[in-house]
């Protein structure tokens, strides 16, 4: 899986979100992103987080190895 499937994957997920790949190995395994997004406003850093994952569609831990992810809303 590359960056921009994830990107891709994300924002049909949450259409309003900012979001920022970068793969940490080089080896398209294990990646950062950075996702905001107004609809996490109110919700805390762990339903953020389950939100994102929800939106990779059970690939974590498969074709997507490792995913380090940081969440939050715009202005913050």
């Amino acid at each position: 899986m590359d960056a921009h499937d994830i990107e891709a994957m994300i924002k049909a997920a949450i259409p309003d979100a900012e979001v920022t790949i970068r793969d940490l190995a080089g080896d398209g395994d294990h990646y950062a992103a950075t996702v905001i997004s107004e609809s996490f406003r109110g919700k805390s850093r762990v339903q953020q987080h389950q939100i994102v994952y929800q939106s990779l569609r059970g690939q974590m831990g498969g074709v997507l190895h490792a995913l380090a992810l940081q969440t939050g809303v715009p202005g913050s």
